[in-house]
């Protein structure tokens, strides 16, 4: 299975009642964040603070949220940019990026 047709299956997921089993912390948060699922979402990142990924995730969350203050330490805390744009399309860019990583 190539990276492209995973990430493709991820997103079909998003229909279904659960995350698909196997999905690293940071994938199973941005399942539940693109589910509209944010508290779930966050208390995964809490858990893992300071994997990189983690904090990645986080941040989106924090804008998703609308705290842009917070969401700008977590983005800093990861490594990244600042992100602005769609937040959906930033899950899905996340989710992308951390199944090829995989």
């Amino acid at each position: 299975m190539t990276a492209q047709s995973d990430a493709a299956a991820f997103l079909a997921s998003l229909d279904g009642a659960a995350p698909p089993a196997g999905l690293t912390p940071a994938l199973r948060a941005v399942w539940y964040g693109l589910a509209d699922r944010w508290d779930e979402a966050h208390g995964i990142v809490q858990e893992h603070e300071g994997r990189p990924d983690a904090d990645w995730v986080h941040a989106w969350l924090h804008r998703v949220e609308g705290d842009l203050g917070n969401a700008g330490y977590w983005y800093r805390r990861a490594g990244r940019q600042v992100a602005q744009g769609d937040l959906a399309a930033e899950g899905r860019a996340i989710a992308a990026s951390l199944i090829s990583q995989a």
